[in-house]
């Protein structure tokens, strides 16, 4: 009988001004403050690299996905000081990806190439909440949507993420860590250290 007392004494507690739904770390409350925050709603940007590049760039997974698709072509040349390893490369788009890149360039990078939103995030599921008084770690998964042709051939929208990331309770409800803590890390810090995982 004692404990219905309290528990009913609880929430009419909660019913009245001093509570709201931020005071409690719910599944939900934690998808909408991940799903709000700036670094997971930032567009991925891919910067398109032309001009002379060292083998390593030229040879990197995501520039052979725009070699297989016939967006970018490269010649030989020799390297210049400064840039290793041999041989290097001068990338140029071909006239397919003059055609196909053109339209989605958001900015450049001088003497470097354009820069591209490729990919978007989307929070596919809240995994688990760890709490331990005024900090909690949650576990989510999320994937890359592409945006567009070139999204779409860097980024299988089949592949998942896990991360994790840490929240804080302050007197106005619970929020996302924005700067790491010692045992903890941001959303951004989730975000770039995410592994894929199996679907």
């Amino acid at each position: 009988m004692r404990e219905a007392k309290i528990l009913l004494l609880t929430v009419l507690l909660c019913l009245g001004p001093g509570c709201s739904p931020r005071d409690f770390l719910t599944r939900r409350l934690a998808a909408d403050l991940i799903s709000a925050s700036d670094p997971f709603r930032t567009p991925q940007s891919f910067w398109l690299r032309t001009g002379l590049v060292s083998n390593k760039d030229f040879s990197s997974p995501d520039s052979m996905v725009l070699q297989r698709r016939g967006w970018i072509i490269g010649t030989e040349q020799r390297c210049p000081g400064g840039i290793d390893p041999p041989p290097c490369w001068d990338v140029a788009l071909t006239p397919h990806g003059v055609e196909m890149i053109r339209p989605l360039i958001a900015g450049s990078i001088p003497n470097s190439g354009p820069t591209l939103q490729v990919a978007r995030r989307e929070l596919l599921s809240i995994d688990g909440i760890s709490k331990a008084g005024t900090f909690a770690d949650v576990e989510f998964t999320w994937r890359w949507i592409p945006l567009n042709q070139v999204g779409g051939a860097l980024h299988d929208s089949g592949v998942r993420y896990r991360s994790t990331v840490a929240f804080r309770g302050y007197d106005d409800g619970w929020r996302i860590v924005e700067q790491a803590v010692p045992s903890n890390q941001s959303l951004d810090e989730a975000l770039r250290n995410a592994e894929p995982t199996a679907p």
